[in-house]
Parts: C-alpha cells; sequence; structure tokens
C-alpha cells in the first residue's frame, strides 16, 4: 500500500514511518523539513507548509496515497482543509486524536465541576462542550490558541473521504520531546528519600502508551479496512495509578525513592490537578476489531525509556 503522513518526523511519526517501511509499504513524509531525523532509505519526502492548501495538494497528487495518515491535525481549519483536499485523492483518512476531547479533561484541569465521569472512558464516553483548552494558557506551543481536538474529530468524521480517530494516551519511549519518564524520574530526584503524594494523586490515572505499540496501533487502523469511519482508544490495557507508575519508573532506574501518602504539609511538588478526574481510556474495542495487542511489555517500554533519559 501507498501512505502520505503529515508531520511524520517527529517522535510518533518517525515510529510509524518505520513500521510501515519494515511492512514493505511505500511512504511519502510531508512536513516542513526542520528536522531531518534518520529515516529508510525507502521514504520519500516532500518539505511544505501543512497550512498552505496548494502546497498539501500538491504532495497528495504527487503522493497518490492509499491511506493518508495526519499526525499533527491541531485545528479545526486544519482539519477542514485536508477533508476537502482528499476527496477524490485518498480511500482512507487516519487522524491523530487526543484522550483530552473527553468531559473529564476539563474536570482535571479545574475548567469543570461536573461529576467525574465512570472510568475507564470509553469511546462513548462525554466530550468537552468547551473549546480550545489552551487558550491563554500561556502553552508554549505555535497553535496553542487554536488548537482542539475536538473541532479536530468533527470535521474529519463529517468529511467525504472515510475517516479513522485514534485518541492517543500519554506516549512515551526514546526520542520523547515531553520527556513524560524524564519529568518523572526528576521528580524522584528531587524528592530523594521519600516522595509524598496526596490520597487522590497516589489513585489518580492516566492512560498510557509506549511508542513502538501506539505506532503499531496506528498502523493497525492504516491498513485495516474495518476501522473506516470508526474511533479508537489506545492506550495500555491498564491505567496504572500514579503511585505504582512512580514505584516502577523508581524502581528501573534504580532509585531509593519511598513514594507514601501524607498530610499536606509533608507532601511534595505535584502539578495543579483536580485529581478525581482519572483520564483512564477503555481501548477493548481497538483490541476486539482489529486484534491489537502491545508487541513490547510494559516493563521492556520503561527500561528502554529510562536508558534513552539517561543519554539525554
Amino acid at each position: 500500500m501507498t501512505f502520505l503522513l503529515i508531520g511524520g518526523t517527529g517522535f510518533i511519526g518517525r515510529a510509524v514511518t518505520q513500521r510501515l517501511v519494515d511492512a514493505g509499504h511505500a511512504v511519502t513524509v510531508f512536513h516542513r523539513g526542520e528536522t531531518s531525523p534518520s529515516r529508510p532509505n525507502a521514504v520519500t519526502s516532500r518539505h511544505g507548509d501543512r497550512n498552505d492548501p496548494e502546497v498539501l495538494r500538491d504532495a497528495l497528487d504527487a503522493a497518490a496515497p492509499d491511506a493518508v495518515l495526519d499526525v499533527i491535525p491541531y485545528t479545526e481549519a486544519q482539519a477542514k482543509a485536508l477533508t476537502r483536499l482528499c476527496a477524490d485523492r485518498t480511500d482512507r483518512l487516519v487522524a491523530l486524536s487526543s484522550g483530552d476531547v473527553y468531559r473529564q479533561y476539563d474536570g482535571l484541569r479545574g475548567a469543570s465541576d461536573h461529576e467525574p465521569d465512570p472510568i475507564p472512558l470509553s469511546e462513548d464516553a462525554p466530550l468537552r462542550t468547551s473549546r480550545y483548552p489552551h487558550r491563554g494558557a500561556g502553552t508554549d506551543f505555535a497553535y496553542a490558541h487554536d488548537y482542539d481536538k475536538t473541532l479536530v474529530e468533527e470535521q474529519v468524521r463529517t468529511g467525504d473521504v472515510p475517516a479513522t480517530i485514534l485518541r492517543l494516551p500519554k506516549v512515551y519511549g526514546p526520542h520523547d520531546s515531553q520527556h513524560h519518564v524524564g519529568g518523572a524520574l526528576a521528580r524522584l530526584r528531587k524528592a530523594g528519600d521519600a516522595l509524598v503524594l496526596s490520597e487522590a494523586e497516589a489513585q489518580w490515572r492516566w492512560s498510557r502508551g509506549y511508542v513502538t505499540n501506539v505506532a503499531a496501533a496506528i498502523v493497525a487502523a492504516l491498513t485495516d479496512p474495518v476501522a473506516a469511519r470508526r474511533t479508537y482508544n489506545v492506550g495500555e490495557p491498564d491505567a496504572l495509578p500514579q503511585a505504582t507508575w512512580l514505584r516502577r519508573v523508581a524502581e528501573v532506574a534504580g532509585l531509593d525513592t519511598t513514594i507514601r501518602t501524607g498530610p499536606k504539609d509533608e507532601q511534595s511538588d505535584a502539578p495543579p490537578l483536580h485529581w478525581a478526574y482519572d483520564m483512564a481510556l477503555d481501548t477493548r474495542r481497538i483490541r476486539t476489531e482489529l486484534k491489537f495487542a502491545e508487541e513490547i511489555s510494559h516493563q521492556q517500554a520503561l527500561v528502554r525509556t529510562v536508558l534513552w533519559e539517561r543519554e539525554e
């Protein structure tokens, strides 16, 4: 098969690209040319701004893809332009979304005081009715003002090309620019002998996924026609409580930090989140319909990630 990846040079995109090439597929990566990670010689690279419809149209025409993967659909305008251009140019569109589309995310960040939704959150769980979650939040991100995956999903879902939406978890692994595991390591090292959590934070859950496993899920959705017009949560089968996650990171890193709960005056610094709102995703649909299963165990994933973080 032939694929066009929009934004395929970053953390997740390069893992997907490698997997597609290894499987014998023809891959064109459309990106701005600002990053040049090593990638297979078989990959065709096209440079351009995805916000320029003529340049994006030319990339689509040149690649003539069986399916398009949009790794970086951040805004409603981007999704609207892409779905319009994909009409008559490809048979399938797969768009990467996020668990932040769920109403639960508003509760987590203090933008809503609704009762927490039951977990794990299925693909049919209530979505945010608020818009632009990063607007005015001081986020260092080029599209912070207009970022909204709920609007992206609406545009992709109503387009003429059969689309698949993948709601990703916190993705970790080598080359993670957000350093999800690195941040945990830094917090553990700062805490020293003991990291003290509130009871609420200790029990809080957010689904995670190792980048190689997440890439495998994305490729499954790209190559299986069953995925057309479907929405899937992606992530590890069990969303670990925060305390358990931190203990596992500490164990793999060989740190002697004890993790326990305690009174407020003993608690270590924590992100300003509302811990009653878990972000645990129900991933049974993709496992059942696409027969997806992780290839890399959780233990192996943490070992590889900690080694990379240390090298960094």
